[in-house]
C-alpha cells in the first residue's frame, strides 16, 4: 500500500524531531521514519562516559529545554536519549520506529519513498540520516593483517573491555581525545594515541556554547559576503571536556605521530621501529548515510548533496538537515540543528501553497 503525504522525513534523531516539530507548527501532514527501534537516535550507541560539551540549558531543541540532570554541569548519553525519548512524546510525533528507508525517488510531481514497510509519495522529503550508521575507516597499510582487535568509535564502550591490554587510539578530534582519556585515566589499560597531525586543544573554558556561536558567526559572514572567519577550526580541534583536561594535565594524553603501517601484532612507525599491541580502536570520523539518495542522482564533492541552505541544489523537493554546516551552521548539534529546521519547514510550507 502507498501513502500519500505532505512530507517524508527520514531519520528519527535530534535532527528528525526538530524538523517534525517545525512541520507541525506549519500544519503539513508530514510522518517521519526511522530504521531504529527506539528513541534516541545515536546517542543510545554512545561510550559511557560521554559527556556533552554544553550544559543542559544550552543543548536543547526548539520548544522544550533540556532538564538539568542532577549532580551534572554536562549531562550524559544517556540523559539526551531520555530527553529525546520525552520530546518525542510531548509533542506526538509520528515517528515510525523500526522502519528502513531504501530508496528516495521521483515519482511525477512527488517523490516517492520505498521503505520496508510500504512506499510514500510525498510532496517533499527531509533527509536526516546523519552519519552515526557510516563510519570511515582509513586505508592504512597492513590494516588486514593484524591479527588483534579493531573496532571504530560505534563499537567502543569502557576500558573494562580492554583491562590488561595495550590499545592504539587512532584520530586526533575529540572522540579520539575522549576515548584516549577515558582509557588512560582508568589506570587498567596501556594507550597509545596516534593523530596525524599534533592535536590542538581548545582554551578551557570554551564549551559547546561558544562553539555554536563562532559557528554561527561564520555562516552569516559568509552568507552575507565577508570574509570567511574561520569558524570552530580557527580556534582547535578538541574540547578540553573535564576528563580531557585531567588526562592531559596529568601527561596521560601525549599523541604520537601517526604510525606507517600495522603489523600482524602490532604497529610500525616512520622510523621502523615496532610497538606491540591487542587492539586499535579508530576515532577516524564519519561519512553522510545517503545511500537511499542515489536514485536521485544528486552527490557532489566528498560524499554531499550540494545544497542552498537545507535545499538540495538539484532537486528542490528535498532537504538535508543535521549533517554538518554544509546543511546550517552547527546543524549537526542538539542546540543548533533548531534553526535550520524551521527554515527546512518554512520553505517547505512556502513551496507547497505554490
Amino acid at each position: 500500500m502507498t501513502r500519500y503525504v505532505d512530507v517524508v522525513v527520514v531519520g528519527g534523531g535530534q535532527a528528525g524531531i526538530a524538523a517534525g516539530y517545525h512541520l507541525r507548527r506549519q500544519g503539513l501532514d508530514f510522518t517521519i521514519l526511522d530504521a531504529a527501534p527506539a528513541p534516541g537516535g545515536a546517542w543510545q550507541h554512545m561510550w559511557d562516559s560521554l559527556r556533552l560539551f554544553s550544559p543542559a540549558e544550552h543543548s536543547s531543541l526548539p520548544g522544550r529545554l533540556m532538564p538539568v540532570q542532577a549532580g551534572e554541569t554536562y549531562p550524559d548519553a544517556g540523559h539526551v536519549v531520555d530527553y529525546l525519548s520525552d520530546y518525542e512524546k510531548r509533542y506526538g510525533l509520528p515517528v515510525q520506529h523500526g522502519t528502513r528507508v531504501n530508496a528516495v525517488r521521483r515519482d511525477g510531481d512527488r517523490l516517492l519513498v520505498e521503505a520496508d514497510t510500504g512506499a510514500f509519495r510525498a510532496r517533499a522529503v527531509i533527509s536526516a540520516t546523519g552519519t552515526w550508521s557510516r563510519p570511515f575507516l582509513p586505508a592504512v597499510p597492513g590494516r588486514e593483517v593484524f591479527a588483534g582487535r579493531q573496532l571504530h568509535t560505534v563499537g567502543y564502550r569502557c576500558p573494562a573491555d580492554f583491562t590488561g591490554q595495550h590499545v592504539i587510539v587512532v584520530g586526533g578530534g575529540n572522540s579520539g581525545a575522549q576515548i584516549a582519556a577515558d582509557l588512560a585515566l582508568d589506570g587498567r589499560v596501556e594507550v597509545t594515541w596516534a593523530t596525524r597531525r599534533p592535536p590542538r586543544f581548545l582554551p578551557d573554558d570554551i564549551d559547546g556554547r561558544a562553539l555554536f556561536d563562532v559557528a554561527t558567526a561564520r555562516r552569516r559572514a559568509l552568507d552575507t559576503g565577508r570574509a570567511d572567519t574561520g569558524g570552530v577550526a580557527s580556534l582547535g580541534d578538541v574540547v578540553a571536556v573535564p576528563p580531557v583536561r585531567a588526562a592531559r594535565d596529568a601527561g596521560l594524553l601525549r599523541a604520537r605521530p601517526m604510525f606507517s603501517r600495522l603489523t600482524t601484532t602490532g604497529l610500525q612507525w616512520a622510523d621502523g621501529s615496532r610497538t606491540e599491541a591487542d587492539a586499535v580502536i579508530w576515532c577516524t570520523g564519519f561519512r553522510p548515510a545517503l545511500a537511499h539518495l542515489a536514485p536521485l542522482g544528486l552527490r557532489g564533492p566528498h560524499g554531499r548533496v550540494p545544497t542552498v541552505g537545507t535545499r538540495a541544489v538539484g532537486e528542490p523537493r528535498l532537504h538535508l538537515l543535521g549533517y554538518g554546516d554544509w546543511t546550517g551552521p552547527a546543524s549537526a548539534t542538539l542546540i543548533g540543528v533548531g534553526r535550520p529546521a524551521r527554515d527546512a519547514a518554512h520553505r517547505i510550507a512556502r513551496q507547497l501553497e505554490t
